[in-house]
């Protein structure tokens, strides 16, 4: 029988439906030398009988993975930067009207989406609890509290700024174990009929993709349609609105108003039959999942093995946090992969976590090309083929992994 544990959102139980071992923190890219240091935890993921929330069995405490020396840039991709500018764009039109909004941001990294909000002159507050990215976004002007959102945060919040018309987070709140601590926070800081706003990957496309790697220490829930509602109502929320997105190999954005201050979209209906319809609701569908990881695994370390006997170079492209856990399932390390390059500073000079392959500048990636580029940043895939032309001129050629192992020269 699988091990089950209580759910964080609706203390349920969650039934565990695949473990991917030990693994490191994701975003810990450690010095050379200091390797003995690391932390690990058990990587394993359930699914909760009552909610339907899929969520992490074990909790890595926040403080070792959000911290003063947070690696992650949200301006990092220029697409992701067009991206969160559309967002905040969007925000501001939807408050023209209103006199003197107030938009709050959870998680707002290096402000690349407020910063578009303060330049029109709206209110605004980001709550960020890793201080050198908070740093960072106050040098754009945005005004920033380095904190974690919780409860008393938002009574802390409304008390100084009073309610907030949008308050809204990206890739954040699926990182967020206390669900319930952020959830009344929310509902205590909105505005009669303000809105919440979140998007994170998407359940639905981590199984049609096999994008296990989405799963790793910083992502504590996988949402869906049925889980958010859920997670909603049990807090005095409700969920009015869900739009797919593109970006990061698939997310939702969910809109979640005051119980019954807005009404609800078909969209929610539509996807919540989707969800149905797929059985991501369903154990079964789940423990299936962990099948198809076992034959990614095994085809990409057999292809890399190949790739070393023959003599052939291979580099990574993107010293990406989901890399971490690839790289530690597969048992793939420098031996297979010689080097991975990625072009923010602070992880350069450093080790992947766990797997130790050595991360270097994104020069390097042509001095000379490899034979083979492992892309690990395959959610900016297009972005990154388009920038590294010469690869492919030079005879390179990219392996993915998502949703199969596959060797292209484009």
């Amino acid at each position: 029988m699988a091990d089950t544990t209580s759910c964080r959102i609706c203390e349920g139980t969650v039934e565990e439906f695949f473990d991917f071992g030990r693994q490191p923190l994701s975003n810990a890219f450690v010095k050379p030398g200091e390797e003995k240091d690391e932390f690990f935890f058990r990587l394993a993921v359930g699914l909760c009988s009552d909610c339907r929330m899929v969520q992490l069995v074990e909790e890595v405490p926040r403080e070792r993975m959000f911290n003063e020396d947070y690696p992650y840039l949200s301006s990092g991709s220029v697409l992701m930067k067009a991206h969160w500018e559309a967002v905040a764009q969007r925000f501001v039109d939807r408050e023209d009207n209103r006199d003197d909004p107030f938009v709050v941001e959870l998680g707002c990294n290096d402000g690349v989406m407020l910063e578009t909000v303060a330049k029109a002159g709206v209110r605004h507050l980001g709550v960020e609890p890793s201080g050198g990215v908070a740093d960072l976004a106050a040098g754009k002007g945005v005004l920033v509290r380095k904190d974690f959102f919780e409860e008393d945060v938002a009574a802390s919040v409304r008390a100084e700024h009073g309610p907030a018309d949008v308050v809204f987070a990206a890739n954040t709140l699926c990182h967020i174990p206390y669900m319930g601590s952020i959830l009344r926070g929310v509902r205590d800081l909105l505005a009669p009929k303000g809105v919440f706003v979140f998007e994170d990957p998407y359940l639905g496309d981590i199984m049609a993709k096999t994008s296990f790697d989405q799963i790793y220490d910083e992502h504590f829930y996988f949402f869906g349609a049925h889980s958010v509602r859920a997670m909603a109502a049990l807090h005095g929320l409700e969920l009015v609105d869900v739009e797919r997105l593109p970006v990061h190999g698939g997310e939702v954005r969910y809109t979640l108003a005051l119980a019954g201050a807005l009404t609800p979209s078909a969209a929610v209906a539509a996807l919540l039959a989707e969800e149905v319809e797929a059985g991501l609701t369903d154990l079964e569908t789940l423990r299936g999942f962990g099948a198809r990881v076992q034959r990614i695994s095994d085809d990409l370390t057999a292809l890399l093995t190949d790739l070393r006997d023959q003599g052939r170079r291979v580099v990574a492209y993107g010293a990406t946090a989901k890399s971490a856990t690839i790289l530690n399932y597969s048992g793939i390390g420098p031996d297979l992969v010689e080097a991975v390059v990625d072009t923010t500073p602070a992880k350069q000079g450093r080790l992947t976590p766990g797997s130790h392959i050595p991360i270097v500048p994104a020069e390097r990636f042509q001095d000379p090309y490899p034979d083979y580029a492992l892309l690990f940043a395959w959610n900016h895939a297009e972005e990154i083929r388009g920038k590294e032309e010469g690869f492919r001129a030079s005879g390179g050629r990219w392996i993915t992994y998502v949703p199969e192992v596959r060797v292209t020269s484009d």
